[in-house]
């Protein structure tokens, strides 16, 4: 292999090495600070220039995006145990959403711009929600079709519902009760009564 050769492979290890201290940092950074903390100053942090982070990061919502990939694996083997485990497919359902409201918490502020993202379609971050918004169509068709959810419920409405919840859980007002209480509430507007009216 000739020196460009031994270069350019370098070149790119030093650029994966920037771009995973710049998500270990941004981690970080956004856990104390939230998700609105300074662009600039997570750069800052990372001992490295704005161009570089903009370089690997064109904005916000691609550096969120990136930091969430982590945890989209998570949330997908959750998806996983739930539907290898729950035979109730209501039960399933709340699981589910249930743990979408875990992963909308990540970091302070997350839900608003993922609520942002289905709006614009065009945000890195839109693609991971429209895919979320697909698994809880499967969920929720699965108990619909059981008798376990209204059927005019929609998937989308729900994943919005659960953005809600995981923000109110954030609110100065909320308490180790909060979840609970609102995971309730929602879930008493999208199951069907045992009584079924």
């Amino acid at each position: 292999m000739g020196a460009s050769g031994v270069e350019g492979r370098r070149s790119r290890t030093d650029k994966q090495r920037n771009r995973t201290h710049i998500l270990e940092v941004a981690e970080e950074f956004f856990a104390e600070h939230g998700i609105t903390g300074s662009m600039d100053a997570i750069a800052k942090r990372a001992g490295v220039g704005p161009g570089t982070l903009y370089r690997h990061f064109p904005n916000r919502e691609a550096l969120i995006a990136a930091l969430l990939q982590a945890r989209d694996e998570e949330l997908e083997a959750r998806r996983l145990a739930i539907q290898g485990e729950e035979s109730d497919s209501s039960g399933a359902l709340a699981q589910w959403l249930e743990a979408l409201s875990e992963w909308a918490t990540a970091f302070d502020g997350l839900p608003e711009p993922l609520r942002a993202a289905l709006a614009e379609g065009t945000s890195p971050l839109a693609i991971t929600c429209q895919g979320f918004i697909s698994v809880t169509e499967e969920f929720l068709l699965a108990a619909q079709r059981e008798g376990g959810a209204q059927p005019s419920v929609r998937a989308r409405d729900l994943f919005l519902g659960t953005l809600a919840t995981a923000w109110a859980c954030s609110a100065a007002m909320a308490d180790e009760t909060s979840r609970e209480a609102l995971n309730g509430l929602m879930r008493s507007g999208w199951e069907t009564p045992a009584d079924g009216r």
